[in-house]
């Protein structure tokens, strides 16, 4: 086919609910998750899933997490071990899940501005899931989080941009930038050949996005050097959207491999790390999978769930700042449901705006302690990309 007809296609999919060829790459799996079927207006026809663990940490956080086109929340939290992760230090995790009657592939619309402008659709839809957990389980409103893979990398770019005041961080991986992209062909064109915006262009769409004029998240950026679905100069692009909304140089401060994968660093002034950026060698799309600093394995191989020999949800729990202390010595077996607390459903009004997100106490800082100079090197259609994405045979 095409690009053209792709495109065609494309436009009928949320039309076609008897496609089949999408059920039968999410089967049902044993998980933690609860649904929550009352938290808001829900403009964006989201369906929410969380997970709470028996024992929550003194001023919990909360981790949203984001799955990618044919994924549903309790594969990709299998896949990727987010509830197991939860488990072992005590935050809370929120899954929304899309539904094939907003986009027939159940990606998130990181592309339609219906979706991803502040107060509107699926973005508020999100922000709305976050106000019920963050009331019903004393959520620490200052430590709340964004993460995802793919389209839900995207929508996480999306969250970060239009909900600036919510979130303290986020992690993108595979995703593209926010405001790249106003339709499906313009996504398609974003996935394929990155985004040529200047940074401060780049940045000015972040800005742009809503009226906030407190500290801005951190973010952390992940992508695969040999990934033909989504280009991985979108990574660069992302980097290069937050360096300029942090106001950070864009040479990296730091250099250095960590399980073998290139990681470049930017810090404020107080040594705080802000944008960090891992290119995973020779790695495809998808979310990188291996063995955690703490010597536990989160997660399970599958479509675009890559062994990788660096376990990204691990990594970006620790640059949440989650991992300082543990909760529960055992941990249960992803996807495996075990002792929680009660997942509450209601309805709570969505505050008009929360306090500006302050850095986290005991944050660990990745400035050397000690510096003598400037600088410190302490040291990777659309039937393809549609394919290989996951938009028509498989998950990504």
């Amino acid at each position: 086919m095409s690009l053209v007809n792709n495109v065609e296609f494309l436009r009928h999919l949320p039309k076609m609910n008897a496609f089949s060829g999408l059920g039968a790459l999410a089967p049902a799996v044993p998980t933690p998750l609860v649904e929550t079927t009352e938290f808001g207006v829900n403009p964006g026809d989201l369906k929410m899933f969380s997970f709470v663990p028996a024992q929550l940490a003194r001023s919990p956080a909360l981790v949203v997490v984001l799955h990618g086109c044919g994924q549903t929340a309790a594969s990709y939290d299998l896949g990727a071990g987010w509830s197991a992760l939860a488990a072992h230090y005590g935050f809370a995790l929120l899954m929304p899940e899309q539904q094939a009657i907003n986009n027939g592939n159940t990606c998130f619309n990181w592309f339609n501005p219906q979706d991803i402008a502040r107060g509107q659709g699926e973005a508020a839809s999100i922000r709305q899931m976050i106000a019920q957990m963050v009331g019903a389980h004393e959520i620490d409103p200052k430590r709340v989080y964004v993460t995802g893979l793919s389209a839900g990398g995207a929508m996480a770019s999306v969250m970060l941009a239009t909900y600036p005041d919510v979130f303290a961080g986020g992690a993108i991986i595979a995703g593209l930038p926010f405001g790249v992209a106003t339709d499906l062909r313009e996504a398609l064109h974003a996935m394929m050949h990155a985004s040529a915006l200047s940074a401060p262009e780049l940045g000015g769409l972040v800005r742009n996005a809503s009226t906030h004029h407190g500290a801005w998240p951190k973010v952390s950026v992940w992508h695969g050097s040999a990934d033909r679905t989504v280009h991985p100069g979108n990574a660069d692009a992302i980097v290069r959207q937050w360096l300029d909304v942090h106001g950070l140089p864009p040479a990296a401060m730091s250099k250095s491999d960590v399980d073998g994968h290139p990681r470049e660093v930017w810090w404020n002034a107080d040594g705080e790390t802000l944008v960090e950026s891992f290119s995973i060698t020779d790695m495809a799309h998808g979310t990188p999978l291996g063995l955690a600093d703490n010597d536990e394995r989160y997660g399970v191989e599958g479509a675009f769930l890559i062994e990788a020999g660096i376990s990204s949800s691990y990594h970006i729990a620790s640059f949440f700042g989650l991992t300082d202390q543990v909760r529960q010595p055992h941990i249960a077996p992803t996807g495996i449901p075990r002792e929680r607390a009660d997942t509450i459903s209601m309805t709570i009004a969505v505050p008009a705006e929360e306090p500006a997100p302050e850095p986290a106490s005991g944050r660990k800082s990745d400035r050397p302690r000690k510096r003598s100079g400037k600088s410190v090197d302490v040291g990777g259609v659309i039937t393809r990309a549609l394919t290989a994405a996951g938009l028509l045979k498989q998950q990504p």
